[in-house]
């Protein structure tokens, strides 16, 4: 089966490297990894949860610093083919922020906008030797267990990744004031949801949620550890139990625990 639309990966533009190695490990059991990088720059670092990678890092750059990128978490999702997938993603109004290049022994991507600004990276992976690991089921402790894009406007970004990625829509919760929040799935089932952000949201945004055990024991650690709990603890529709955050160099990231 094709991979097509299937988010595969999720990495960390960091301020300090070794605190969020700390942060992370804390709030998500993850270990950390460095893999040493070919170009002689500053290695990349891998983050395990129960000895299977799901995230990676690396320093923020000096020349993104200069471009105003502030420290972030990206998501990327998987395509048949990275250049004619970027291709499309302009003539469906979006923007190519980073050209297709190779990634030797890893894969093709490309970081893309959607039409209303909002940032994700898009690739064709060279499938690893003896098949890719079995994917855990949702609510696998840090892994990720939710998707979520604040858009500039739902109405005119949806169909933007409805053809780029062949997402579904699911379900539709009315949010009154606030507007629509729109489930969408693929073929790993329900996965994420998206709505019109709120206008004082200065940008449109991906945010990415991992799973953690104890929702409140994470907020804690979150507050202990240099972090800020923006949003939360709070419980949402189906059961489950989220928050949002920044972590101590400044990168949005969110957490759920999931409902069994």
């Amino acid at each position: 089966m094709s991979d097509q639309g299937r988010f595969i990966w999720y990495e960390l533009m960091a301020a300090d490297m070794d605190r969020a190695k700390r942060f992370y490990a804390d709030v998500l059991g993850w270990t950390a990894n460095a893999m040493p990088n070919p170009g002689g720059g500053p290695p990349y670092t891998i983050f395990e949860a129960g000895g299977v990678g799901v995230a990676g890092g690396m320093p923020l750059m000096a020349e993104m610093k200069a471009r105003g990128v502030p420290p972030n978490w990206t998501g990327y999702v998987a395509v048949d083919d990275c250049d004619a997938a970027a291709q499309k993603a302009t003539q469906l109004g979006g923007s190519v922020r980073q050209p297709p290049m190779d990634i030797p022994g890893v894969g093709r991507f490309a970081i893309i906008a959607d039409p209303g600004g909002a940032v994700i990276a898009i690739m064709k992976p060279i499938p690893p030797e003896g098949g890719a690991p079995d994917r855990p089921a949702r609510g696998a402790p840090g892994h990720a267990g939710w998707r979520e894009l604040m858009a500039g406007d739902l109405a005119r970004d949806w169909p933007f990744y409805e053809a780029l990625f062949g997402w579904t829509k699911v379900a539709e919760h009315d949010m009154g004031p606030m507007g629509a929040y729109q489930l969408f799935g693929n073929q790993d089932g329900e996965v994420g949801g998206m709505m019109t952000k709120p206008a004082e949201m200065p940008t449109a945004t991906w945010s990415y949620y991992f799973e953690v055990a104890d929702i409140n024991a994470a907020a804690e650690k979150v507050k202990a550890d240099g972090g800020q709990v923006l949003n939360g603890p709070m419980e949402v529709p189906d059961g489950s139990w989220v928050f949002q955050a920044q972590d101590p160099g400044g990168a949005h990231v969110s957490f759920v625990t999931t409902k069994r």
